[in-house]
């Protein structure tokens, strides 16, 4: 039973098998909250036609309500269904940057420092195109 809380990093299939379990729960995880989301979304308008609540309106961006990190916080603080998709959507896009992060410190364990490098500038790149490129006017529109 020990064995299993112990990752041999020298076994490429355990460390494909880490990978593929950081990627599996990333991606069940952001279903089941998007899917908490929709149910209360339901919840709240099911008396109305709730297609219209997901109609895509590009006139209105991001769908009427704010963007930002602490907008969303509040907004799963009171369980807003919008807020929790939005969560479980953050959740989808932050999946693969953890199993690029995983993939440097299961490398970085093996020593193998080509990797360590090539994998660490991926996840620069990726941690860049997210929270830098938002700043740059051209990318803003």
């Amino acid at each position: 039973m020990g064995e299993a809380a112990e990752l041999n990093t020298a076994d490429p299939r355990r460390m494909s098998d880490a990978v593929s379990a950081v990627l599996r729960f990333g991606v069940l995880l952001s279903a089941a909250v998007i899917a908490l989301g929709t149910l209360l979304l339901l919840l709240r308008f099911g008396s109305l036609d709730s297609g219209s609540l997901l109609t895509y309106y590009p006139s209105a961006p991001h769908g009427g309500f704010d963007p930002s990190l602490t907008a969303l916080a509040a907004g799963l603080s009171s369980l807003n269904p919008y807020s929790v998709i939005d969560a479980g959507t953050l959740i989808l896009l932050a999946t693969p940057v953890a199993r690029v992060a995983l993939s440097a410190l299961l490398f970085a364990a093996e020593r193998d420092r080509p990797y360590v490098y090539i994998t660490l500038t991926v996840l620069s790149l990726l941690l860049f195109s997210m929270l830098v490129t938002p700043f740059i006017p051209h990318f803003n529109g």
